[in-house]
């Protein structure tokens, strides 16, 4: 017999919900309610902070409150975006939990109405050399690859990172996105009083049963007794399903659609009613089963490769026709009301019957915030930071597992199906053209725990500013930016303290750069038995680069190009990954925070690296991230297959080189645009390096490298 507490509910809030409904719920309303107001489903601990966010903005067609955000991308079309994670479904089966985390935000973009054109991948691992973590990364890239290339939606992208923090509670963030006609999305708020839930898709198991609630609490020792909660994925059955309801959409024989994640047919279908003002009943015998469930069984399950759409009744055959074609299973397993009430039936008898009100708006949890008694130390750069060999350090650097390529893990995802793909992963950043056009969609994604956990403000709003400087560096105009939210619990005042200064972060840099945030996702109680992750805040910003021809690549340097220093000479050393790797042990904390947020200068750069850009004064750039100036050389150095002959800039040497944080890159000039590109970038730092040339990165009295030494260091690991 099931409880409150079995259903995840306090004794708070199931006193709250005696108290809205004036009676005791049942056995299937507690569950229905209890897996509604998880964490996962309701946002119920961050949605003050959540609305912080700046959400409009020139190019927003559709904010937050849909399954993906929708901004303008020209010629009357809209790209949707989003980014989700499914983190303890991957730490406790791998290849299953990335492979349904690719389906998930695949249908979370198609429920928009927009065909899905590309994903990417942000990875958070444990050590590479560890057993577990080489295991459990296996997995995850293997169902990554396994679904995507499946579904045939090209992963043109991602990030992957490695601390010990990672080890049992991997991450791992899909992101998707695809094209709409401006005048065609979809919306979840469009069901009217007599119309057909229609359930299309796979039929509904066990599999994934109350995997919100799951993915709601921290994960146990005993990870197998969670394995029935995982769901298994199907990608040639979503990739018909993909078809039919793009097809169903154009045809307009829809009113609206929805993705079965999260909670299943309850969530789809209760939101849907919600959003629309109205009512929802539901009957349990009309939905098509793998075998004998329960009503709370059917109800919670989360089965792979199911769409809720929203039909008028005359329409009903031209669907179910359509259905058959594509040989899915179709069946109507519900209305659309008046009121506001969500019913569940079976054979005639009324077994559950709640206000969606009470479904649709979990009591928000105000938990306390402290600030964590080692922050200080945290925030405080370590004395005697200097590097000893350059050279050596360099290497060092690039042949580190946050350093090194990830040639083995993109090389196992289709990077070009749909023909669309402008960039290969292991760029800065990823693109895409956009539909009828030569304009480019440029999405880049990034993460810093590191500097996140040294100090959460400061480290949140680099992750912000890095990903637009990303894309201003490459000539792309930012549209809008998606996020997910990864911590441990929030009910450790110390946690909350972090997330909501690392919201505060992100918030401030998005409303000074005038970036909305369109869309997003949580994800919460991210620690074991061993201990919690580092606040991970990972964001995807996309832009829009007007004419291919604009692109700036990183990469493609040419012999003869100056090489040009544009931001400060120096940069932070704090939680850096050349302190990482300096650091006495592999398992040590970082410590530092990073170069303090200044959103003049920030603007300062955005407006002058685009300006490079539309004047076409560039051959190659690069913003400078992990690994500082020399890892940015010495990446460009391989890419280009060409050598450079460089001073040392000004300044700390090692702060110079290796030194992070604040907007600062790299750029490479033909000598005959080096004039207009002086011109450009008056007023704001900038300091000519040297040139392009020979078969070495050379430093003068600092170093001297050889393209074989570089590349060897740079490829030369395996994770």
């Amino acid at each position: 017999m099931m409880n409150y507490k079995d259903a995840g509910l306090s004794d708070k809030e199931y006193a709250a919900i005696l108290k809205m409904l004036g009676r005791e719920p049942n056995e299937l309303e507690t569950a229905l309610i209890g897996v509604m107001w998880s964490e996962h489903c309701s946002y119920k601990s961050t949605k003050p902070l959540l609305a912080s966010f700046p959400q409009t903005g020139k190019a927003v067609a559709q904010g937050p409150g849909e399954n993906a955000g929708v901004v303008d991308c020209g010629g009357g079309w809209g790209l949707a975006f989003k980014v989700e994670s499914h983190n303890h479904p991957s730490a406790v089966a791998p290849y299953q939990g990335a492979a349904t985390g690719v389906g998930g935000i695949v249908r979370d973009i198609l429920a928009m109405g927009a065909k899905p054109a590309a994903s990417m991948d942000g990875l958070f691992l444990g050590p590479p050399d560890a057993g577990k973590s080489a295991a459990l990364a296996a997995g995850i890239i293997e169902g990554i690859a396994g679904y995507g290339n499946a579904v045939g939606v090209p992963t043109v992208g991602g990030k992957t990172f490695y601390d010990p923090c990672f080890e049992d509670n991997p991450l791992v963030n899909a992101f998707s996105s695809g094209f709409v006609r401006l005048d065609s999305i979809v919306s979840s708020k469009t069901a009217a009083p007599g119309d057909l839930a229609v359930l299309l898709g796979s039929k509904t198991g066990r599999d994934g049963i109350a995997g919100a609630s799951f993915a709601s609490r921290e994960l146990n020792e005993d990870s197998a007794a969670s394995r029935p909660q995982i769901q298994i994925g199907d990608p040639f059955e979503e990739k018909l399903l993909i078809d039919c309801c793009l097809e169903l959409q154009h045809k307009g024989l829809i009113a609206s659609m929805q993705d079965m994640g999260a909670a299943g047919i309850l969530s789809s279908s209760s939101e849907i009613a919600h959003k629309s003002g109205a009512g929802m009943e539901i009957f349990c015998e009309k939905i098509p089963l793998r075998e004998q469930m329960e009503p709370w069984e059917i109800f919670l399950s989360e089965s792979q490769e199911r769409m809720l759409l929203i039909v008028n009744p005359d329409k009903y055959e031209a669907v179910k026709a359509m259905a058959e074609h594509f040989t899915l299973e179709c069946a109507i397993v519900g209305n659309v009301t008046a009121g506001d009430r969500y019913r569940v039936f079976k054979n005639g008898s009324l077994l559950a019957d709640l206000p969606l009100s009470v479904l649709g708006d979990a009591p928000v949890i105000p938990w306390p915030a402290a600030e964590p008694k080692n922050l200080a130390q945290r925030r405080t750069l370590p004395s005697g930071l200097k590097t000893a060999d350059a050279e050596s350090d360099l290497l060092a650097l690039l042949a580190s597992p946050e350093g090194r390529e990830r040639r083995h893990i993109w090389t196992q995802y289709d990077c070009q199906v749909q023909l669309r793909t402008a960039e290969w992963p292991g760029a800065p950043v990823s693109a895409v053209f956009a539909p009828e056009s030569d304009n480019l969609v440029v999405f880049s994604m990034e993460g810093k725990p590191w500097k996140c956990w040294a100090d959460p403000f400061t480290g949140a709003a680099e992750t912000m500013a890095l990903s637009l400087r990303n894309l201003h560096v490459s000539g792309a105009e930012p549209m809008g930016m998606t996020n997910c939210l990864n911590f441990p619990s929030p009910e450790n005042p110390e946690n909350f303290h972090d997330l909501t200064e690392c919201v505060r972060g992100l918030s401030e840099v998005c409303r000074d750069m005038e970036c909305p945030v369109v869309s997003g996702n949580v994800s919460l109680y991210n620690e074991t038995p061993r201990g919690g992750i580092y606040p991970t805040p990972v964001v995807v910003t996309a832009g829009l680069v007007r004419g291919s021809e604009r692109y700036i690549r990183a990469g493609a340097a040419k012999e003869g190009d100056a090489v040009y220093l544009v931001g400060p000479a120096e940069g932070s050393l704090g939680a850096s990954r050349w302190q990482i790797l300096r650091s006495a042990s592999s398992r040590s904390k970082p410590q530092g925070a990073t170069t303090p947020y200044n959103a003049e200068n920030e603007r300062r750069f955005a407006s002058r690296a685009l300006e490079t850009s539309r004047k076409g004064t560039a051959d190659s750039a690069r913003a400078i991230a992990g690994g500082g100036l020399g890892a940015a050389l010495a990446k460009e150095t391989i890419a280009c297959g060409t050598g450079m002959e460089l001073q040392a800039p000004d300044g700390s040497l090692t702060a110079a080189l290796f030194g992070e944080g604040g907007p600062r890159a790299v750029y490479f000039v033909p000598a005959e645009r080096e004039e207009a590109f002086n011109a450009i970038w008056a007023g704001y730092p900038a300091v000519r390096l040297g040139r392009v040339g020979g078969r070495a990165l050379t430093m003068k009295g600092v170093f001297s490298l050889s393209l074989n030494q570089l590349t060897a260091a740079f490829h030369g690991g395996t994770e």
